[in-house]
């Protein structure tokens, strides 16, 4: 369905990574397996409409972006909208493809830009992105110079539209997103330099075993970067929501930060911190033509934003990095 040779390749080469390319095949039909997505057929139809266009200029460094609207006969770039709109909702961006932008729900370049300040050098890195959603920033890491990402999602739409892109990017660059969840990796793998855990800790039934999970992805001294929902308060202090959260039925804890840098103290990473923190806004998280479902405005209360519908504390998200011992 997808090629994956060069990434396995490149595992079988890897020192802590080899025996992980055994079992990764039938990994990944299990997680593209029609049956258990009935909209998989129609996803890839959309993918295999996209044009045949050479990308021409690649931007990863400042955007991800390819080609110009130039690139395209009005024919073609019908084709190319039609197979991309195909795939809404797009959640994670912006993209710009051959003149047409891509305006995702979230703008991931903001997030980015605030992670950015703050990693160790990603120049010859291996980085490893658990919930990645479409891989957005896995090729800001790539124009960050990480020498190979691995992104890791169990869905399979954000498979299918990270695959649109890598195909109109060219192909041959050095990023895949796997269908898998972190519980799929080899235990005690030891091996990636960076790891990327962002807006995936508070959907976790167990936040230290996930975290627990992230430090045996990675080697010795490797930084891992959190970005995760946060409340304001004291060390001890997480809201634990019995109904929803901003209609969200799958949010599970959301510590203070106090309470979060303790958590990482005690599964074991050297002098995590803080490093920013930022309220959420109807203009970083929002419907688009790209995304036509509720988004923010429709979480929050109406009368008072700082407040989601259920009452709780609007969404703030705070970044934490942190060493692997």
């Amino acid at each position: 369905m997808f090629e994956y040779q060069e990434l396995l390749t490149a595992l079988r080469e890897h020192p802590s990574l080899s025996d992980w390319a055994n079992p990764l095949p039938e990994q990944i039909a299990a997680g593209l397996d029609s049956r258990r997505y009935g909209d998989l057929p129609e996803w890839m139809k959309a993918l295999e409409r996209l044009p045949n266009l050479p990308p021409g200029r690649i931007e990863l460094a400042d955007s991800v972006s390819v080609g110009e609207a130039s690139d395209t006969d009005a024919e073609t770039h019908a084709q190319l909208r039609d197979a991309l709109e195909a795939m809404i909702p797009w959640r994670k961006g912006p993209y710009s493809i051959h003149g047409i932008h891509l305006d995702t729900e979230w703008r991931s370049d903001w997030k980015w830009d605030r992670v950015l300040p703050h990693l160790a050098p990603l120049r010859h890195r291996w980085v490893l992105d658990v919930g990645c959603g479409n891989g957005y920033h896995g090729w800001r890491m790539l124009g960050a110079g990480a020498e190979r990402v691995i992104g890791i999602d169990p869905s399979p739409r954000f498979v299918v539209q990270f695959h649109m892109i890598k195909q109109l990017l060219g192909g041959a660059h050095p990023i895949d997103v796997l269908p898998l969840g972190i519980e799929a990796l080899p235990p005690r793998l030891g091996a990636f330099d960076t790891v990327f855990s962002m807006g995936v800790l508070y959907h976790r039934r167990s936040p230290m075993d996930h975290l627990r999970e992230l430090k045996e992805t990675m080697r010795p001294g490797g930084q891992l970067v959190l970005e995760t929902l946060v409340i304001d308060g004291e060390l001890g202090e997480v809201l634990v929501p019995e109904g929803r959260y901003a209609k969200m039925n799958n949010v599970w804890f959301l510590p203070s930060a106090p309470t979060l840098l303790s958590w990482l103290r005690k599964t074991g990473f050297c002098e995590p911190r803080l490093v920013d923190m930022a309220r959420t806004t109807t203009q970083e998280q929002r419907s688009t033509h790209w995304m036509r479902f509720h988004s923010l405005a429709d979480f929050l209360d109406p009368e008072n934003s700082e407040r989601t519908a259920e009452g709780h504390p609007a969404p703030v998200r705070a970044v934490f990095v942190a060493e692997s011992p």
